[in-house]
C-alpha cells in the first residue's frame, strides 16, 4: 500500500504519520508490524499510536538511508510483516552472555525492540573501548 506524507518532527522524535484507510487495511491491532520503503530503502518498524496519531518511527539512520528530512514529502510504501522479528547478536556480546547464562535468559525475553535496542548501542559504538563498555552496561542491565 502507498501513500504520501509529511515527515513529521516532534522534538527529538521524527516519524511518518500512517492515513486512517491505510490503517484499515492493514488490520485493527494496537501495534502492527510493518515494512516501510521509502525509495529505494525499506526497514522493519511498527506503526503504533503516538500523541494521538497512528505514526511509523524514522530514525536518524532510516533518514539518511533514504536520503530524507524532517518537514520532507515523501511517497511511503508499507506492506504488513509477518516474518519473525530476530535479532544477530554480535560476537563480542555472544561472547559475553557465554559467561553470563541468567543475563542471556533475561535478553531472550526481551521484546524484539528492546533486543535490538541493546544491539545497536554496541554495534554503533566507534572505538573498541566504546563497545566493551556497552557489552558490560548491556550484561549490567540484564544482571
Amino acid at each position: 500500500m502507498k501513500f504520501t506524507t509529511t515527515i513529521v518532527l516532534d522534538g527529538n522524535n521524527t516519524g511518518l504519520e500512517v492515513p486512517a484507510d491505510i490503517m484499515s487495511a492493514l488490520g485493527a491491532e494496537k501495534r502492527i508490524p510493518v515494512v516501510v520503503t521509502l525509495g529505494s530503502h525499506s526497514y522493519r518498524s511498527s506503526v503504533a499510536p503516538y500523541k494521538g496519531r497512528l505514526m511509523i518511527s524514522l530514525s536518524a539512520a532510516n533518514r539518511s538511508a533514504a536520503n530524507v528530512a524532517g518537514g520532507d514529502v515523501v511517497e511511503v510504501e508499507i506492506e504488513r510483516d509477518s516474518a519473525p522479528r530476530t535479532v544477530t547478536v554480535p560476537d563480542d556480546l555472544a561472547r559475553a552472555f557465554s559467561g553470563e547464562p541468567e543475563a542471556k535468559a533475561r535478553f531472550d525475553a526481551l521484546s524484539f525492540t528492546n533486543q535490538n535496542r541493546i544491539v545497536l548501542s554496541v554495534e554503533s559504538a566507534k572505538t573498541e573501548s566504546t563497545r566493551q563498555k556497552r557489552v558490560e552496561a548491556a550484561l549490567a542491565e540484564l544482571r
